[in-house]
């Protein structure tokens, strides 16, 4: 399994401290903070970014988190995908991290998973046209996609190969998934894991700003990455925590304790 930090850790440093910083300590791979690359954008091109992260010596691992639609606008939706599949195939990032929506209340489940079923496939389609895969990140208590069951349900119908789900150690906690669905999930669909832990709270009080580092909370951290190396899961393990406490620390100490606590974890496994 691979190193990696997301960009969400160092929250209020720019890209550029981002990619640094993470081959400062030795990370692999580096997921990209959507609205960072924008704004690196504005001045660079994504040559210069390209170049800046082989400086580096680290991969992007995703552009994330990339806003889809199966209940609204969809057209606006596949506009604003192209672009970000565009840009991730120049700077030879091969996953889209992309957050689902939830239908109308008033829509029948089996309609629900039919109709984002079918705006799944038409975005894989339009990534898979640049060589770009499209990760569904579960969300904790999420009204539609709380697990991976149900983004599965969508990937399945789907059936397009550009299309598969991440997992995240907090959100899965939060919404409660049992092992047994870790160990369902085809390794093969499973594009990327967040790693992070959390503090002793009931899980309806969690939010992000309850994360910590890998190892420092209550997750059965330990025994989920058995799971996945047990199933051949060869990812990133990208670390990624919302915490202003440690977004007031300066980025090259996030870095080096995010993989600190990483490593710690990797070799009780």
């Amino acid at each position: 399994m691979k190193t990696c930090i997301n960009g969400a850790t160092t929250m209020p440093y720019p890209l550029e401290e981002d990619i640094r910083s993470a081959g400062a300590v030795g990370f692999q791979e580096v997921e990209i903070w959507a609205s960072k690359l924008d704004e690196y954008l504005k001045t660079n091109s994504t040559a210069s970014l390209r170049a800046l992260l082989e400086r580096f010596g680290v991969s992007p691992a995703t552009i994330c988190p990339c806003g889809i639609s199966f209940f609204g606008d969809v057209e606006s939706t596949l506009a604003q995908l192209e672009q970000r599949a565009k840009t991730a195939a120049e700077i030879g990032c091969p996953v889209l991290l992309v957050c689902p929506d939830a239908p109308p209340q008033d829509m029948p489940l089996d309609r629900a998973f039919d109709k984002a079923a079918s705006e799944a496939l038409r975005y894989a389609e339009v990534a898979h046209r640049y060589g770009v895969k499209i990760a569904i990140e579960p969300l904790g208590m999420h009204p539609f996609v709380p697990g991976p069951a149900e983004a599965l349900r969508i990937i399945n119908q789907a059936n397009h190969p550009a299309l598969g789900l991440m997992m995240d150690t907090f959100h899965y906690y939060k919404s409660g998934v049992p092992i047994d669905d870790v160990k369902n999930i085809p390794v093969d669909k499973l594009f990327i894991v967040h790693i992070n832990d959390c503090e002793d709270r009931p899980r309806a009080e969690l939010n992000d700003g309850h994360r910590l580092y890998p190892g420092e909370g209550i997750l059965p951290l330990v025994e989920t990455l058995r799971v996945l190396k047990e199933k051949g899961y060869q990812g990133a393990l990208s670390v990624e925590i919302f915490r202003q406490e440690y977004w007031q620390q300066p980025v090259d100490q996030i870095t080096a304790r995010s993989m600190e606590s990483l490593k710690r974890v990797l070799s009780q496994i």
